[in-house]
């Protein structure tokens, strides 16, 4: 008879009134005791557990009498009788055998039937005994760690669990199960995965060890926390402890490592090594998933470089025996995760931690903003980065700093003018800037700041500058440990996710001679990469700069950093002379023109593209509220001081809505939406025409892509849309085709992993509560996806997909089992939130669904909504969003100039009559940017068209559509946990600090704990 899971209690049947009270009879004499009585026909009884402190909650029982007449009890009992095997421990064998009821006992050695003169009372743990009831349901009673507890041959070291127990087997039968058929399909051991956070902590370590723990259970593996470090690892005892599913339940959106870090001198020393690997071995640890910087990586894989001299020299003292570490002596699997925020580490595009450090940088700075302006102050914000400038660079494009101290790029910019005097460059430029009406000035230094000659840098010295030389009242704002503090943000909660379950992919392929491997980012993909050279190449940007070579330093970054740190440099005032086209022929009129609903970024896009447009010559043209408002002649030049602020704002200070191009006969088959009405294509070019535009950038999703590709399909009839015409995606849906991200999305989906964060709070504290929140997105999934991988959502449903009645059947059943089997463990029932795209199913509604949860639900759990709207769409941008626009912004001016002057010269080789002094039908000129992994690419809008679905709204191809998958797997919906573990690591609990002088062992109070099963 199959083990029972995941049940709040379990409800028996008496066909007899005789049967009824020898079975009450029976279950009162093993100490359960009636909790309520609503007749006599119907007793609900609860076994409570012996020690209130720990989490088992106990079992309860109904007993229900339905008398049957045709009922054989003489029969029945008979053959209970004759087929019960049993086991029992102290008590409950004495009782059993005062009522000289059949029973096994199994101490982990031998099986005994009962009643066996040669069995003594248990004299340690791990002893299970089996009965049937007088209803013939099968009990365990064990005093072990776990119900379903060890076979009678355990290996050496640790003994094994076993998974699951068959109906169809007897109890001897099913204790001799062996573990290498419960390892998810894998022959042989099951593989015991250690991880271990070092180094400085940074927000999404924790998402990493979550996913690192859930996807590990799923695979079959046995995971392990390391506390604190490595400290932990030399310290062993109750420093490593085995995890379970519900361990890491909570942990997403918690800042930090709750597994702990700490600097660790002992095990810089081979005998503190040699302390580690002993550890590792007596916990049958064969791999190790090391999450921390360059330092935490480098030592991993030192302890691989060295395990197997360590294992031979315990082997040969006696402190281990040959046969216990066999299967581990050769070699010790290590993958790395890189938690770093200063995103030091070569061969990865991106660290865990550095974008939420970029948040609270941002977070400090905007808030300084406003006082400085009040005050017209300057501000000198100093950040962390020791030897690497990616936060003070990405800080400084986000808040829109005036000036930035990088180690790789040493001030002056212009040498050939200033020399080593980089305090009179910096002066020049912020007086530039007070003079164009700027009221504030902002300064950033990263902690490494260097001048050419490798002199400090420091924010002292930089107030000093700007107070005696231009008499700014200066404050210096050291921002210190608040950078690594605080709640994930959504894309390193995201990263640290996917790397997670990437690294146990990793620990699973890993064969011996493998080296070690670090798993990186690079081109929006996952990445595995030998861990030394990637630290080599890290330490080599150091080496650079310690040599004064920074050009051979800023090509060992990434090349985003590069292009970033130009694209900074061409959109501020002090733009080289050398990007600026020729005074006369090569300047544009460049229109800018937003379309379709707001997003976040659309302010910093059009700030960028307009600053640069002004130092290089050209002249902005800002056309308010969309084309609806082009042929209302709203439009005017922009000026420097017009996008002061912008960089920080949300929405669309130009204005925008939906109106569309009237799509001439046999042109796209576009219908607007919402509100959105059709706008005559002959107005549109008038208008274009009337204010000599000769190149037009486009700030929009959806609908500015359909815009563009609606006017250059009408070229042949109107003139003025032939122009170069660029479109840069901007809609928090995510969905114009050509690429990765659009900006504003990242925004809605920080403002969707706010908002569920405190959801799930209102969940917990209500506790057995399922909210299916509603996020936007129209009919492309992509909010939802990212959304419910970030915030841990139980599912999505996305309009990719659709939502039919089997979907919604098998998501109500595995609600049933989490609240069942959390009300059985005695586990606080958990809060938790569905999110729904806003046009996944017309039929299943967010109140629908809702209403069917809550129904379903029969009072084991309750259902509500909450339809985030336009949250999404609103407040301040994400840094990311910030970034993306302005590298975006910058590569469409360039772009525009590039696609005019190849017009220009078409022109001047085959003169148009009436033409405007830009002219050109090539397809090529009408173009949508993207981002395509980490590359900026332009795709003609004719090209792209080809993977459009015009229909719904969204591209063919989608990259993230792979990660449902892995939502599902984090949910528990592919993995099923037949036992639990009765005492639990508490992962947010305070632990002593580890110390290498006070090793302890897992605490045993020496009490005796049963626990019971029902089958």
């Amino acid at each position: 008879m199959a083990a029972l899971t995941a049940l709040s209690h379990l409800t028996i049947v008496a066909h007899t009134a005789s049967l009824h009270d020898e079975t009450l009879r029976f279950y009162a004499s093993l100490g359960f005791k009636t909790v309520a009585a609503p007749d006599s026909e119907d007793i609900w009884l609860h076994l409570f557990p012996t020690n209130p402190d720990k989490s088992a909650a106990g079992v309860t029982l109904r007993l229900v009498k339905e008398i049957n007449p045709a009922f054989d009890s003489t029969a029945f009992e008979k053959q209970w009788k004759a087929n019960a095997e049993m086991s029992d421990i102290k008590k409950i064998q004495a009782e059993l055998e005062k009522l000289k009821y059949p029973f096994q006992i199994d101490d982990g050695r031998n099986v005994h039937a009962a009643p066996s003169p040669n069995f003594a009372s248990p004299v340690h743990a791990g002893v299970a005994l089996s009965t049937y009831d007088p209803l013939g349901n099968l009990l365990s009673f064990t005093d072990r760690l776990t119900p379903f507890g060890t076979s009678p041959k355990p290996p050496a070291l640790v003994p094994p669990r076993i998974a699951a127990q068959t109906g169809s087997q007897s109890m001897s039968e099913t204790s001799s199960a062996s573990l290498g058929d419960l390892s998810g399909g894998n022959a042989g051991r099951r593989k015991r995965i250690g991880i271990l956070t070092s180094g400085g902590d940074s927000s999404g370590m924790n998402a990493a060890v979550r996913s690192i723990t859930r996807v590990s259970l799923q695979k079959g593996c046995i995971p392990y926390a390391i506390y604190e470090g490595y400290q932990g690892l030399v310290d062993g005892g109750q420093y490593i402890k085995e995890l379970g599913w519900e361990d890491v339940r909570g942990l997403l959106s918690v800042g930090g490592t709750s597994i702990g870090t700490a600097r660790c001198s002992d095990f810089r020393q081979r005998e503190g090594r040699l302390k580690g690997v002993y550890n590792l071995i007596v916990n049958g640890i064969d791999a190790l998933v090391v999450i921390g910087g360059d330092g935490s990586l480098t030592g991993a894989d030192m302890l691989r470089g060295e395990w197997k001299g360590l294992v031979d020299e315990l082997v040969a003292t006696g402190r281990v025996k040959a046969e216990e570490c066999e299967h581990l002596r050769e070699e010790l699997t290590i993958v790395g995760l890189v938690g770093s925020i200063d995103n030091d580490m070569a061969l990865t595009d991106i660290t865990i931690g550095a974008v939420t450090s970029l948040h609270r940088i941002c977070e400090a700075a905007d808030n300084l903003t406003s006082t400085a302006l009040s005050h017209q102050r300057a501000f000198v914000i100093e950040v962390m980065g020791r030897h690497c400038g990616w936060l003070g660079l990405m800080a400084g494009i986000a808040v829109g700093a005036d000036w930035v101290f990088l180690p790789e790029r040493p001030p002056p910019l212009d040498e050939g003018k200033y020399g080593d005097d980089w305090q009179t460059e910096m002066c020049d430029i912020v007086k530039k800037y007070r003079k164009h009406g700027n009221r504030k000035t902002l300064v950033i230094v990263c902690e490494g700041a260097i001048d050419r000659q490798l002199n400090p840098i420091k924010a002292d010295n930089v107030q000093r500058i700007l107070t005696d030389r231009l008499g700014l009242d200066t404050r210096v704002t050291c921002l210190g440990h608040i950078q690594r503090g605080g709640a994930a943000c959504a894309y390193d909660r995201f990263l640290a996710t996917v790397q997670g379950a990437e690294a146990v992919e990793a620990v699973l392929r890993s064969k011996p001679g493998t080296p070690a491997i670090m798993i990186g980012n690079s081109h929006n993909q996952m990445t595995s990469v030998p861990l030394m050279e990637a630290v080599k190449l890290t330490h080599a940007v150091a080496e650079a700069i310690k040599k004064k070579d920074f050009a051979r330093a800023m090509e060992l970054r990434d090349p985003e950093f590069t292009a970033l740190y130009n694209a900074f440099l061409h959109s501020t005032i002090y733009t080289f002379d050398s990007a600026r086209p020729a005074p006369d022929v090569e300047r544009l009129r460049v229109g800018i023109i937003h379309t379709g609903a707001p997003a976040g970024g659309m302010n910093a896009a059009t700030r960028i593209a307009a600053r640069l447009c002004l130092n290089r010559g050209h002249v902005p043209i800002g056309i308010r509220n969309g084309f609806s408002g082009l042929i209302k002649d709203e439009v005017f030049l922009f000026e420097w001081h017009h996008t002061i602020g912008w960089q920080v704002r949300g929405g669309s200070e130009l204005g925008t809505n939906r109106d569309h191009p009237q799509p001439l006969p046999g042109g796209p088959k576009i219908s607007p939406k919402g509100d959105g009405g059709f706008v005559d294509l002959g107005l549109i070019a008038y208008h274009l025409q009337k204010h000599d535009i000769q190149a037009l950038m486009i700030i929009g999703g959806f609908e500015g892509y359909t815009a563009q590709l609606t006017m250059t399909h009408a070229r042949a009839t109107f003139p003025a849309f032939c122009i170069p015409m660029v479109q840069l995606p901007a809609t928090v849906s995510n969905n114009v085709p050509g690429t990765d991200y659009s900006i504003g999305s990242d925004t809605a989906l920080n403002a969707i992993v706010e908002a569920c964060d405190r959801i799930k709070l209102s969940a917990n504290a209500s506790r057995k509560r399922v909210f299916v929140v509603e996020v936007q997105g129209g009919n492309c999934g992509y909010l939802a996806t990212l959304g419910g991988l970030t915030t841990g959502a139980t599912t999505v449903y996305i309009p990719e997909d659709g939502i039919n009645i089997a979907t919604l059947q098998q998501d109500i059943q595995l609600l049933l089992k989490r609240y069942s089997d959390e009300d059985r463990r005695g586990i606080p029932n958990e809060g938790r939130v569905i999110l729904r795209s806003e046009m996944a199913s017309s039929t299943y509604t967010t109140e629908v669904i809702s209403n069917i949860l809550r129904t379903e639900g029969k009072g084991l759990f309750d259902s509500r909504t909450a339809v985030l709207g336009h949250l999404q769409q609103g407040g301040v941008p994400s840094p990311m969003d910030r970034i993306r626009a302005t590298r975006l912004a910058v590569n469409c001016i360039n772009w525009l100039q590039h696609a005019a002057s190849e017009a220009r010269t078409s022109l001047t080789h085959n003169p148009i009559a009436g033409a405007g002094s830009v002219y050109t039908k090539d397809p090529a000129h009408s173009a949508t940017i993207g981002i395509v992994g980490a590359e900026i690419i332009f795709t003609p809008v004719e090209t792209s068209y080809k993977d459009a679905d015009v229909k719904t709204r969204r591209g063919k191809h989608a990259w993230w559509r792979e990660q449902t998958k892995l939502i599902r797997v984090l949910s528990k919906y592919e993995y099923h946990e037949d036992e639990q573990q009765d005492t639990k690591p508490d992962m947010l609990k305070n632990r002593e600090p580890a110390s290498a002088k006070h090793s302890k062992k897992n605490n045993n109070n020496g009490e005796e704990t049963t626990s019971v099963s029902l089958s």
